[in-house]
């Protein structure tokens, strides 16, 4: 029988309202709202509870350095470093214009890339005919220029002697421009600090700002990454 009676149909009970004339009070409270809302109360009252019998059985001559580096600002317990700190909106503020300062220097540095590169990669496009040979000391220069008929031209390398061929170095870029790859190097290493530094930055900067966001957990991220990933909740502009 028991299994009949739970086949026939029902009548849903629905949920009595608040009555029209109460309708400015809100919702009508049930029996679990106000359980929860009775725990809370006397939850708060056994936290002020405590903190009278702890005010009553201290010592009179306690003391400690917070009690004269402290005090009470719109009744929020501060220490007195705290007391001067920047509104939220000067923080802002300053936030934005180290940002801006970091942008500044990481477009410096790229222009100034871009314009090594090009001038680096004008020379290996035209490299220098010339050779250059290093003698010890006169004679050997001598020796090199009277393997030719002029005075002032050199000879080929394969008329100069087997002990002055290992003192010769044939360079086909000179100092300067291996200077300025080297250059060119610390310049794009400094170049992927400051985008990592303005990265941070901005992220630091959005976290502040309002609106709903949450951390991502790792199985929700799709390309893995060692940092912290964040998603907004999407709002309509106006």
């Amino acid at each position: 029988m028991s299994s009949l009676r739970n086949a026939l149909p029902r009548r849903a009970h629905k949920e009595r309202a608040q009555p029209q004339s109460r309708k400015k009070f809100g919702l009508l409270e049930k029996h679990k709202d106000y359980v929860i809302r009775a725990k809370a109360y006397h939850k708060k009252e056994e936290s002020i509870r405590r903190l009278k019998e702890k005010a009553a059985f201290r010592n009179p001559d306690e003391f400690y350095f917070k009690m004269i580096k402290t005090k009470t600002v719109d009744g929020v317990h501060r220490l007195e470093g705290e007391a001067n700190k920047y509104t939220q909106e000067e923080l802002m503020l300053m936030k934005t214009q180290d940002i801006g300062y970091v942008l500044q220097k990481l477009q410096s540095e790229r222009n100034k890339i871009e314009k090594l590169t090009t001038m680096l990669h004008s020379l290996d496009n035209n490299p220098s005919s010339r050779h250059v040979y290093f003698a010890e000391d006169r004679e050997e220069a001598k020796e090199i220029k009277s393997q030719s008929g002029r005075k002032d031209a050199l000879p080929d390398f394969d008329d100069i002697p087997d002990h002055i061929k290992r003192l010769c170095c044939i360079f086909s870029v000179c100092r300067k421009t291996a200077a300025s790859y080297r250059e060119l190097e610390g310049r794009k290493k400094r170049v992927q600090e400051l985008e990592k530094l303005y990265m941070d930055m901005s992220l630091h900067k959005e976290l502040q700002k309002k609106g709903r966001k949450r951390k991502l957990r790792e199985e929700e991220i799709v390309c893995p990454t060692s940092k912290a990933v964040y998603k907004w909740r999407s709002e309509r502009k106006r």
